[in-house]
């Protein structure tokens, strides 16, 4: 694992090109690291700063350049496909033990040129300097889970896999990009922008996932190189048959996921995804002769559960479930007393260099990854991407699917079913799935149509109306469509969008990277390896859900792996149900904050301060723990923490 820099001038380098280099590289320092190097050859220059985390990485000096290929290299990635790239690499068995992912990305580009990226699983950012071509190359993973930002003009490309250091090369402006900090105020759900290449600030862009680059005679060519859907649907003769496949395609993703020479941990909560990959990497790590580290976050000790009998907010019964029943599981529970989304916002805006949405986890991921790194953990395994992979399937969902496709066989016996598990009539649930197949026209629409209020999806937008119109920002989205209330149909079409769509990918992965970098602590999720992603995606739909029972597949693949208690359980979790306890503590501090920013004239420029200054006042009266699903609150504290970012800024 690595922070890396390139730099490449298009022309002759100028003198002042390792002062650039060495500027970036001292950047880094915040990050710890086993090492670091420089390499400079005519016009280009490659840095790393690396964190040693696998056994072939232990001592690899990078950047490497190989004479005989007249190839550079510097590379934040670990591989997971390495046996079939040996054997398609022609690799001598004798180097294949200590041959490190670097060179394995090398040879592979020497091979392929630039369709290698295409060959590689796993999660990777690289630069490759080719000498013979004199260009620039530099890849991204399919699934987003490493980053690597550029600059680019005429003269010149400098990348790195974070983006302040890039302000450190000569010639490289800081400005905020006002266009991507509209989208990011006026999109309600978690995204923060439409455009997979832009970032927060100004010049500064992205490669997005599953993209590669060439920069070569003052232009900069992108490329995707490869998806995550399946080539067909797979057809099996038997559910057996397809649990079967299901658990050797996720072992081996699991499996891939556990080499390191430091300890590995996960995220544990009482669910089917964190408990699956507990379950199988347990399995494997008793055969290496080692132990699975698990950390599981658990409310405060008096949170007022507000979550209903059908839900619940600490999840110990079933975490425990699992620990007892897998084995080899050494188990932590975690609070995190005096923590909160509010207290960590500033540490999370340096983490992300920007704002960002999802804060009621905040605390808490944060809380794991220091407690991992205190341990020694080289390796964090997480199960969060598994609800659109291994879990998938919403009996609700498939039933109302099956409604609209009339289908009318099917659905009256797997609704018979469904009633039988739940101890629930037909009469009474044949309404709710109508409803929910059939949604009244007055159900908001699809995108944002030309004014926040007037959509209906206006609870969570902070944008200015001015500022609005002066970027036009509706009329930019006005097609966009961000799932807020989807319909049936759309639910099984999205789990496609969620694996196809940069801008998704871009959400879900930087976070990982980036608190990997932070705390050296590789984050590894199985759920989304691209085999497990394509295997799950082609799959029919019956798989899912069947026999009244919703997320079939998962539940009957881990009959040995999970506890009853947990395979079978109907119930969901709440995670962090107890944000708005949490904060309460801190709540003269937020309205002092609140205040500020409804009296600071850069936030009024671009925020709506009076929408805020509502929200808040609403809030104020009766600080309670369930106000934790009010839109209202998220909106206060999405305020504050574009608000910290502004005022970071100079802004």
């Amino acid at each position: 694992m690595s922070a890396i820099v390139g730099i490449f001038y298009f022309g002759e380098a100028p003198g002042n090109l390792a002062n650039d280099g060495v500027s970036m590289m001292q950047s880094l320092r915040k990050y710890p690291a086993d090492a670091a190097g420089i390499w400079q050859q005519g016009p280009v220059l490659l840095g790393c700063h690396a964190q040693w985390i696998t056994p072939e990485a232990a001592h690899e000096k990078l950047p490497n350049f190989d004479e005989q290929l007249g190839l550079a290299i510097t590379a934040d990635a670990i591989i997971d496909n390495r046996e079939e790239l040996f054997r398609q690499l022609a690799v001598d068995p004798v180097e294949q033990k200590h041959m490190s992912d670097s060179e394995l990305i090398l040879y592979a580009y020497a091979k392929w040129g630039s369709e290698a990226p295409a060959h590689l699983l796993g999660d990777f950012a690289f630069l490759i300097w080719d000498q013979r071509k004199r260009l620039l190359f530099g890849a991204r993973d399919l699934t987003g889970n490493r980053t690597l930002y550029y600059h680019h003009n005429r003269n010149r490309i400098a990348a790195c896999t974070v983006i302040l250091p890039l302000f450190s090369a000569a010639g490289t402006r800081k400005a905020l990009n006002e266009e991507w900090l509209a989208e990011f105020l006026a999109i309600p759900a978690m995204f923060d922008s439409t455009d997979a290449h832009a970032t927060v600030y100004e010049g500064i862009r992205q490669i997005p996932p599953a993209h590669s680059f060439i920069a070569q005679d003052g232009c900069i060519r992108l490329t995707r190189y490869g998806d995550l859907l399946p080539k067909e649907e797979l057809r099996l003769s038997s559910n057996q048959e397809y649990e079967e496949a299901f658990r050797d395609i996720f072992r081996q993703a699991v499996t891939a996921r556990l080499r390191t020479f430091r300890k590995v941990g996960a995220t544990l909560s009482g669910g089917l995804d964190s408990g699956s990959v507990a379950g199988f990497a347990a399995q494997e790590l008793k055969r290496a002769g080692k132990t699975l580290h698990t950390y599981s976050y658990v409310p405060s000790p008096d949170f007022a559960d507000w979550t209903g009998r059908h839900r619940f907010a600490d999840e110990t019964p079933f975490i425990k479930a699992t620990v007892e029943f897998v084995g080899n599981i050494a188990d932590r529970y975690l609070d995190f007393p005096g923590k909160s989304p509010y207290t960590e916002i500033d540490d999370w805006l340096a983490i992300l260099e920007g704002p960002y949405k999802h804060f009621e986890n905040s605390f808490w991921i944060k809380g794991i990854y220091e407690e991992a790194a205190k341990d020694g953990a080289g390796v964090l395994l997480t199960g969060a991407r598994g609800n659109f992979t291994i879990s998938w399937g919403s009996a609700i969902d498939y039933y109302a699917l099956l409604l609209r496709k009339f289908r009318w066989i099917h659905f009256y016996r797997e609704l018979t079913q469904f009633s039988r598990q739940l101890q629930i009539g037909r009469s009474v649930l044949l309404p709710r799935i109508g409803r929910y197949a059939y949604p009244v026209l007055s159900r908001a629409p699809r995108g944002l149509h030309g004014r926040g209020r007037e959509s209906g999806m206006d609870a969570l937008t902070l944008i200015h109306p001015d500022f609005a119109r002066q970027t036009n920002i509706y009329e930019k989205l006005r097609d966009c469509d961000f799932r807020l209330n989807p319909t049936p149909l759309q639910m099984f079409r999205q789990r496609e969008q969620f694996f196809q769509n940069p801008t998704v990918l871009n959400m879900q992965g930087t976070a990982g990277a980036k608190l990997s970098l932070r705390y050296s602590l590789w984050e590894r999720d199985p759920t989304c390896d691209p085999r497990v992603v394509r295997f799950c995606l082609s799959l029919p739909d019956r798989q899912y859900v069947q026999n009244g029972i919703g997320r079939s597949l998962i539940r009957r693949a881990t009959a040995h792996i999970l506890p009853d208690k947990v395979r079978l359980n109907r119930m969901g979790g709440v995670q962090s149900a107890d944000w708005v306890q949490r904060t309460k503590p801190s709540w003269p501090s937020l309205a002092h904050e609140i205040e500020e920013l409804c009296g600071d004239p850069v936030a009024s420029r671009y925020m709506n301060v009076a929408g805020i200054k509502e929200a808040f006042a609403a809030l104020s009266g009766d600080v309670r723990p369930e106000l934790a699903i009010d839109p209202r609150a998220k909106r206060v504290l999405r305020s504050v923490i574009v608000y910290r970012f502004l005022k970071m800024e100079g802004r």
